[in-house]
């Protein structure tokens, strides 16, 4: 028998309510942190000129996307000069927000 309240609401709507919010900020976080890795792969690729500002934005996107990359680095062979490390972060990032959210939906 479903567990109603005074207002006639069961008790699983607020349940439902959070994990659908907790699987939104999954999926913006995942999104986000792919745009992340993105912007630090294009920026390792170009040589962008010397800017205090732009110094500072290079060191925020190696600060939050090497450590994850490292990762994957370590398992992920080099081909000649490519690193596919990203890439591979980046669909494993991926899989995991779909898992994530899976469960969350199901509860």
């Amino acid at each position: 028998m479903p567990n109603i309240d005074a207002m006639g609401v069961t008790a699983t709507a607020p349940l439902a309510a959070v994990a659908d919010s907790i699987a939104s900020f999954v999926d913006v976080f995942v999104f986000v942190y792919v745009l992340l890795i993105l912007a630090y792969v294009i920026t390792s690729w170009i040589r962008l000129p010397y800017s205090p500002w732009l110094n500072r934005v290079q060191r925020f996107l190696y600060d939050v996307c090497e450590p994850y990359l490292r990762l994957f680095r370590r398992i992920v062979p080099q081909v000649g000069p490519l690193d596919l490390s990203p890439m591979v972060a980046v669909i494993v990032l991926l899989i995991i927000q779909g898992v994530v959210v899976r469960l969350l939906t199901e509860l």
